[in-house]
């Protein structure tokens, strides 16, 4: 700017401090869109944080009202009049629970070990006289237990492949390949579990006593008890149940890959339904072990008769201390069993897709 003579040094110095706030005043960055994006931008991050706050806040008040919804409240909770004798209520509920499903299993394995006359004379008492560890072997060799044992697992393992096989390919057709007349063959299925067993009793023992199409009779074979313990409506509804909570994206894509009804089966549904399988698995074990009326009228022969059947009939000729020692044998494999797979048998029923994200 130049200055003329006639300008007053006053008004200068008044312009120059008007130029310097407007120039301190103007952003130092560049005026076009730029500057724009990057407020919209910072705008756009503050918006979403606060989203955040709110929604965070919101969850914090649901896991409250929740907690509030109990028999006491927190404020409840801080008193510690309720708080020590809630604790106390809680640890003894804990120890009739344990005493309860516990107790009968520690007795049994006990007096499995414990002398006849002792559990006759004093059965409360911790081995008053020693442990005897014969009986163990007594049961097992004497009394045979290892071959009713053997005649059990086989029953078992049997049981299991017919229920799996029909169970497993029931549920996939009803809820996979749904056909027209599948509603029908559900409601039928259904309709079976209304009827009681006892009923069934006598139709299903005079059909393995002359089956058809094969001419002679299953009566003393496993055959006779593989075959109907397959037929289990209950199992084959709960695998529907399972594959119906499946995404069905996998298996339109599993389709489109040129996968036909079987590879689907084998490849797909099958890898995803490992929990189910499990809980149908433990369920058709545990009812095959225990399982007393129908082995006893179709397995007439000792020999090849189970541990649920075999074990009263040796009960009147075997001394106390092996019968007990040979039932807690018996009890091995339905808990450990359930052991193994207590989490997938929890779990299982409350499993639904197989997709994550």
């Amino acid at each position: 700017m130049t200055l003329s003579p006639t300008d007053n040094p006053s008004e200068i110095g008044v312009v120059s401090q008007d130029s310097a706030a407007t120039a301190d005043s103007t952003p130092a960055g560049p005026t076009d869109g730029t500057g724009t994006s990057r407020r919209a931008a910072e705008a756009s991050r503050n918006r979403r944080e606060s989203e955040r706050r709110k929604v965070r806040a919101r969850r914090r008040k649901a896991l409250d009202g929740v907690e509030d919804r109990g028999a006491l409240s927190e404020a409840d909770w801080r008193r510690p009049s309720i708080r020590w004798g809630m604790g106390t209520t809680h640890v003894l509920l804990l120890v009739i629970l344990v005493v309860a499903g516990l107790g009968p299993m520690l007795l049994l394995a006990k007096y499995a070990v414990t002398p006849t006359q002792d559990i006759l004379r004093t059965p409360m008492a911790i081995f008053p006289n020693g442990i005897a560890w014969d009986n163990l072997d007594k049961a097992w060799n004497d009394v045979q237990v290892s071959r009713y044992f053997l005649n059990t697992i086989w029953l078992a393992v049997g049981s299991w492949t017919s229920q799996i096989l029909v169970a497993t390919t029931g549920g996939y057709a009803l809820s996979v390949l749904r056909p027209r007349y599948g509603k029908v063959v559900q409601a039928l299925v259904l309709s079976t579990m209304f009827v009681p067993a006892i009923v069934l009793l006598v139709p299903l023992y005079l059909t393995i006593l002359d089956p058809p199409l094969l001419g002679r009779s299953l009566i003393n074979s496993f055959w006779a008890v593989w075959l109907p313990a397959g037929a289990s409506a209950f199992n084959v509804l709960l695998v529907q149940r399972f594959f119906d909570s499946l995404p069905r994206e996998v298996f339109e894509a599993a389709r489109m890959d040129g996968a036909g009804p079987y590879r689907l089966f084998w490849s797909v549904v099958l890898p995803m339904s490992k929990p189910i399988i499990g809980v149908v698995s433990v369920f058709a074990v545990i009812a095959a072990w225990k399982d007393f009326l129908w082995p006893l009228l179709v397995l007439k022969d000792p020999a090849i008769q189970p541990l649920s059947v075999r074990l009263p009939s040796i009960e009147a000729s075997t001394d106390l201390g092996v019968f007990l020692a040979a039932l807690a044998i018996s009890t091995l494999i339905p808990v450990g069993l359930f052991l193994v797979f207590q989490r997938m048998f929890l779990q299982g029923a409350g499993l639904g897709g197989a997709v994550k994200g």
